[in-house]
């Protein structure tokens, strides 16, 4: 992870725009302090697919008709 100060960023910002992209996370500065991180964005659906797919894993699916044995009332 590279630290920049701002001004480096601006004058050189399509480099760092296209290093980001490619994955590299920047830390922008200003007098020496993170202000700012610079990373790719994420693709929401994709996280949100591989996440589902991660949780279908751990997932048990039981009988959800058969009564669970339990008395229990329902107001209707």
């Amino acid at each position: 992870m590279q630290e920049i100060n701002v001004s480096e960023l601006r004058n050189h910002l399509p480099e760092y725009l296209a290093r980001a992209e490619s994955g590299e996370e920047i830390l922008v500065t200003r007098r020496g302090r993170v202000i700012a991180r610079l990373s790719a964005a994420q693709d929401q659906r994709a996280a949100a697919k591989q996440q589902l797919a991660v949780l279908r894993g751990r997932a048990r699916v039981g009988d959800v008709v058969s009564p669970a044995g339990e008395p229990w009332e329902a107001e209707g």
